[in-house]
């Protein structure tokens, strides 16, 4: 769905498959923060096809929104401008998010982190991430128990495909490809060669477009992307 803030003009695009149905819903505007209305309801109960799209400037209100239990703060869903790379960040460590913020933002990712798994996992149920990147003991869980890889898992495959899933962890071989493809990860990185993050993210994400591409081109010609 194509939603334009009326404060600002910005244009959004946001999936249709991430949007509740019968609900009122209020996400904010990337620019301006503006908050943005949107009521999939009828009044018969019937799916509607085009839902109402309602957006205007900020205000007090009496209707009641879409609060999601996974998040942990607001509820109000932001999205992105159409064409935007997005990556997410789930680290416990401080000096950690910084480097892999300006390592992604290096390669023209628009980064968001998140405190805890519960948020994560309500911003990746409403957002299409094109990065994903999980440390061991974000959110004081290991990878073998994580809450956030068991939710990856079970997502479906047109969402999970379109995820470059990258895991940090000490006890990992930087890029080892046989251990990535045990944890259902695109690409396993030791957390002692976080200084080099950006260029193994390159490399890995270069590999990973190489080996999709014929694929991807399949898709594409079926008409099922």
């Amino acid at each position: 769905m194509e939603v334009t803030c009326a404060s600002c003009n910005t244009k959004l695009n946001i999936p249709d498959e991430k949007i509740p149905k019968d609900q009122i819903i209020k996400i904010s505007c990337p620019k301006c923060k503006n908050k943005i209305t949107l009521d999939t309801r009828t009044p018969s109960g019937e799916k509607s096809p085009h839902p109402d799209v309602e957006s205007k400037p900020a205000a007090s209100t009496k209707e009641k929104g879409y609060g999601y239990d996974d998040y942990s703060g607001d509820h109000t869903l932001g999205f992105v401008e159409e064409g935007a790379k997005l990556a997410l960040i789930m680290d416990s460590d401080a000096a950690h998010i910084e480097k892999i913020k300006s390592a992604v933002e290096g390669l023209g990712y628009k980064v968001i982190s998140s405190p805890n798994a519960r948020d994560a996992a309500g911003k990746l149920r409403f957002q299409n991430f094109d990065l994903v990147i999980l440390s061991e003991g974000f959110d004081g869980q290991q990878l073998d128990n994580s809450s956030i890889l068991n939710f990856l898992n079970h997502a479906s495959i047109s969402v999970r495909r379109r995820i470059f899933l990258a895991l940090l962890s000490d006890q990992f071989k930087t890029m080892d490809n046989m251990m990535a493809f045990a944890k259902s990860a695109n690409a396993v990185i030791n957390k002692g060669d976080i200084d080099k993050l950006s260029g193994i993210l390159k490399r890995a994400l270069a590999d990973n477009e190489v080996f999709y591409k014929v694929f991807k081109e399949t898709l594409v010609e079926v008409g099922r992307t």
